[in-house]
């Protein structure tokens, strides 16, 4: 069994992606934003690395349904329909509408994966779906990769916890670390350090602090709410679509 966990891109080996099965975590806020888009009806998400980016993407599409979101610095990049805010992507904003979306660091996370066999994304708001969708990939290709997008491309307390949360729900109560990497073990001591309370280590991150601080409190209590959006985003192709309920849920 190999199970690694990556607490930046920047920390991605070369192949190290390659074949792998992955889960992508930015739960301040971009992995958040996506589960609430997706669970009010949004068609797909397509991540872009740069705003420039985004306004080619969207311009190139061309459909009247294309809505530009995402930030910088954690305000909504001007001109954009939308910010990076869960609260934003309500039914009547997103429901048959497919998303451009450009954010600090979880969009550079997901455009990581090249080459990858499966990519998803997890967070709070969707635990339990992905941990079940984890498992059997565990049971199936006795491997897993979770990819924190970090602070900056630096590491960030939020993901990491997020990160053992997931690796938490898919072994339970086992003890086994067999083919864990360190970031993993460290991953896991977190969540002993914090419990099993979100708010706790949300707040204490450096990623926590600064949303609250620039008026996005609202979004960290809505990042903290487990399994309020139970869907399973999948990333494949420059897209982002909500993949089917996993086998072992049904």
């Amino acid at each position: 069994m190999k199970l690694d966990v990556v607490f930046s891109p920047l920390g991605l080996q070369p192949g190290q992606a390659m074949g792998r099965t992955i889960f992508v975590i930015d739960i301040l806020r971009a992995s958040t934003v996506i589960c609430a888009a997706l669970h009010h009806g949004a068609r797909a998400i397509l991540p872009a690395s740069t705003t420039e980016e985004a306004l080619r993407l969207s311009q190139t599409i061309g459909a009247p349904d294309v809505l530009l979101c995402g930030e910088r610095g954690g305000l909504a990049i001007p001109g954009f329909a939308l910010g990076n805010s869960p609260l934003e992507m309500t039914a009547e904003a997103v429901a048959g509408r497919t998303l451009v979306m450009s954010t600090t660091n979880g969009t550079p996370a997901l455009l990581a994966t090249q080459g990858a066999a499966s990519v998803h994304l997890a967070a709070a708001v969707n635990l339990t779906m992905a941990a079940a969708n984890a498992r059997d990939a565990v049971d199936a290709r006795g491997e897993l990769l979770i990819l924190c997008a970090g602070r900056e491309r630096s590491f960030a307390l939020d993901d990491a916890y997020t990160a053992g949360r997931l690796l938490t729900a898919v072994f339970g109560n086992s003890r086994t670390r067999k083919g864990m990497n360190d970031a993993a073990l460290a991953s896991l001591d977190l969540v002993r350090r914090y419990g099993m309370a979100w708010e706790r280590p949300l707040r204490t991150s450096r990623g926590g602090i600064d949303i609250v601080g620039i008026g996005f409190e609202a979004d960290l209590v809505d990042a903290a709410r487990q399994d309020v959006y139970p869907v399973l985003p999948m990333y494949h192709e420059r897209r982002i679509t909500a993949a089917p309920a996993p086998a072992s849920l049904l």
